[in-house]
């Protein structure tokens, strides 16, 4: 094992600790786009809380990789065939799934919940 690795490691640790919290920041993130979608918002609003969530969707899963590399062990850092030993096991078995889960939450909402507003045609002299 490498000193690199075991450096990676211990900071994939630290930033771990805060996934619970950002995935619950990216729970109200949804909720808020749920209740704009809900309420008929216009597109203006729409947009900026689906920017929000995708922010918070965006941290939640930085989180989550980190969970899921320090699961894998400092060995899996610099060995291939260890971090897939690793993912077979119930912890990595259960952070690849959430990291999964994030990933397609997060690209359903680039493609269908941010909207897409027109940019303005400058005005012509």
């Amino acid at each position: 094992m490498s000193r690199e690795a075991e450096v990676r490691y211990h900071a994939d640790q630290e930033i771990s600790k805060s996934f619970p919290d950002l995935l619950e920041k990216a729970r109200q993130a949804e909720q808020i786009v749920r209740d704009l979608r809900a309420g008929a918002a216009d597109e203006l609003e729409l947009l900026a809380a689906g920017r929000a969530f995708d922010h918070a969707l965006t941290e939640a899963l930085r989180a989550a990789e980190a969970g899921q590399r320090a699961t894998f062990g400092v060995k899996a850092y610099d060995d291939r065939i260890a971090r897939r030993k690793a993912k077979a096991t119930p912890a990595g078995a259960m952070w690849t799934s959430e990291v999964e889960r994030l990933r397609t939450l997060r690209e359903d909402n680039r493609m269908w919940g941010i909207p897409r507003i027109p940019r303005p045609l400058p005005a012509t002299a």
